[in-house]
C-alpha cells in the first residue's frame, strides 16, 4: 500500500503543468506569508463558528432544525436551505484539507480538529437503521435529521474518510472503525446497485446514484471502488473497479475511463452555466481523480486520469477571477439565517417532488440577495481555484482568489474551499 508521499508524488509526476493566470494586484509581495496569513484567517473563522458539536461543518450560523422540523420537513423535506443542508458534503471535502494541514504542520490541534471532523462523518452514517443512508446533519438533539440525503452527500463522505484512513492520524483501533463503517456504507451502496437510500417516511426511494455517463459520474464512482479496496485491501472491490472501468455506462459510447480523461467539459451539456455557479459540485469529482492518479498502478490508466485532471484544471483557471467581483464592504442582506421567517409556506410532503415544490417557496424580500452574492463571487472562484490546484496549477494561478476575501465577515461556509485550493497546490 502506498504511503502519503508516494501517493502525492504520483500525482505530481502524473499531472501537467498549467500556465499561472497574472495577480489582478499586480506582482506578488512576500505572496508566501500573505497567503498563509489569508488561510489562517479562513481557517479560524470556519472553527469559530461554523463547526457544530458533533464536527459536521454548518452551511451557515443560524437557528438550527428541531426533531419535530427534521421529522415534518421544514423549511422541507430534502433540508435545502437549513444550516445542516450540506454537512457531510462539506465536512468530507474539508477532511480532505484538513489532514493534509495536519501532514505539512505536524501540529497536534490539527490532527486534533482532523479526528473530530471524522467522527461527525461517522455519525452521519450512524444516525439512521436505514443501510447506506448518510444523513446531511443533525437537529438540536444531535440525533434527528431530514430523511433525504443524496449523491453530493454520500461521495464526500468516502473521499474525506478514505483521507484520513490513509493519513496515519487516527490510532489503529480508531482506524479499524472507520474502515468498518466505510464496508457497511459501501456494502450497503453495491446491493442498491449504487444509489444513495432515503431515511424515514421516503424510506425504500432513492435520492441520486453513482452509474451515470457523466464525468462525475464516472469518477466518483471509481474513485469510491478504488478506495475501497485502498483501505480494506479486499481484492472484491479492486475487481469491481477494473469491471466499472472498462465498462460504458448506459447511453454512453465511452468507458469510464475514456469520460475520465474528457474531464468535465462535456456535463456542460447537462448542467447549464456550470463554469458559473457550479463549480462547487466539481470539488469532490476532481479530487477523486486526483486520487485515483495516486492510487492506480497501470501507468496508460494512469495517464488518462492525469489527462483529464489536467483538462479540469485547464478549464477552471477562468473561473477563479470571479472573485476580483467580490466586494468585501457589501452590505447585502442575508436573510437566510432567519430561515423560519424566509420560508414561512409549509405543506406536508408526500413525495421528493412535493418537497422540491416546497423547496421553490421563499420570501426573496426577507431573505435578501446576499447568498447568492457570496455563491457567485466567493464559492465559485474558491471552488475554481480547488479544483486548479488539484490538478497541478502552479500556487500563483490560485492565491490571489484565497488572499482576496475577508474571511470574518462572510455568511456561507464554502469559504472553506479556500483551504482545500491551498492545501490542493503541490
Amino acid at each position: 500500500m502506498a504511503g502519503p508521499d508516494a501517493r502525492r508524488g504520483a500525482v505530481v509526476v502524473a499531472s501537467v503543468a498549467l500556465l499561472a493566470v497574472a495577480s489582478a494586484q499586480g506582482a506578488f509581495m512576500d505572496a508566501q506569508t500573505s497567503t498563509l496569513d489569508a488561510v489562517e484567517a479562513a481557517h479560524r473563522a470556519l472553527w469559530s463558528s461554523f463547526v457544530s458539536p458533533q464536527g459536521v461543518i454548518l452551511d451557515f450560523v443560524g437557528e438550527m432544525p428541531t426533531p419535530e422540523d427534521c421529522t415534518l420537513g421544514r423549511p422541507n423535506a430534502i433540508g435545502w436551505w437549513s444550516p445542516i443542508e450540506n454537512g457531510p458534503m462539506f465536512t468530507g471535502l474539508y477532511l480532505h484539507a484538513a489532514c493534509e494541514r495536519a501532514r505539512r504542520g505536524g501540529d497536534a490541534g490539527d490532527r486534533e480538529e482532523a479526528r473530530r471532523l471524522a467522527e461527525g462523518l461517522l455519525k452521519c452514517a450512524s444516525i439512521s437503521t436505514v443501510p447506506g443512508f448518510i444523513a446531511r446533519g443533525m437537529a438540536t438533539d444531535g440525533l434527528h435529521h431530514y430523511p433525504l440525503g443524496s449523491d453530493d452527500q454520500t461521495h464526500p463522505w468516502f473521499y474525506g474518510l478514505h483521507a484520513y484512513a490513509m493519513s496515519g492520524i487516527p490510532s489503529p483501533e480508531d482506524r479499524a472503525r472507520v474502515v468498518a463503517k466505510m464496508k457497511e456504507v459501501a456494502d450497503a451502496l453495491q446491493a442498491t446497485g449504487w444509489k444513495c437510500p432515503c431515511d424515514g417516511a421516503f424510506t425504500g426511494q432513492f435520492r441520486g446514484a453513482f452509474t451515470g455517463r457523466m464525468f462525475r459520474d464516472a469518477a466518483r464512482y471509481l474513485f469510491m471502488l478504488r478506495a475501497m479496496y485502498d483501505v480494506t485491501e479486499d481484492k472484491v472491490w479492486l475487481d469491481r473497479y477494473h469491471v466499472a472501468l472498462a465498462a460504458r455506462p448506459a447511453r454512453s459510447a465511452k468507458t469510464r475511463l475514456e469520460i475520465c480523461a474528457d474531464g468535465y467539459a462535456p456535463d456542460r451539456d447537462v448542467i447549464k452555466g456550470l463554469d458559473q455557479g457550479s463549480m462547487w459540485i466539481y470539488v469532490g469529482s476532481q479530487g477523486s481523480l486526483a486520487e485515483l492518479v495516486a492510487m492506480e498502478t497501470e501507468a496508460p490508466v494512469r495517464a488518462r486520469y492525469a489527462a483529464g485532471l489536467a483538462a479540469n484544471a485547464a478549464n477552471a483557471l477562468p473561473a477563479i477571477e470571479g472573485y476580483r467581483d467580490f466586494d468585501n464592504n457589501d452590505t447585502k442582506v442575508f436573510g437566510n439565517a432567519n430561515w423560519r421567517a424566509g420560508y414561512p409556506v409549509w405543506f406536508p410532503q408526500k413525495t421528493q417532488a412535493d418537497a422540491q415544490r416546497l423547496s421553490v417557496t421563499g420570501d426573496r424580500a426577507k431573505l435578501g440577495e446576499r447568498k447568492a452574492y457570496e455563491a457567485r463571487y466567493m464559492r465559485n472562484p474558491l471552488a475554481a481555484a480547488a479544483i486548479a490546484a488539484l490538478g497541478g496549477a502552479a500556487r500563483e494561478a490560485v492565491e490571489p482568489a484565497i488572499r482576496h476575501y475577508d474571511y470574518a465577515t462572510l455568511h456561507m461556509a464554502e469559504f472553506f474551499l479556500a483551504e482545500c485550493a491551498y492545501y490542493g497546490v503541490q
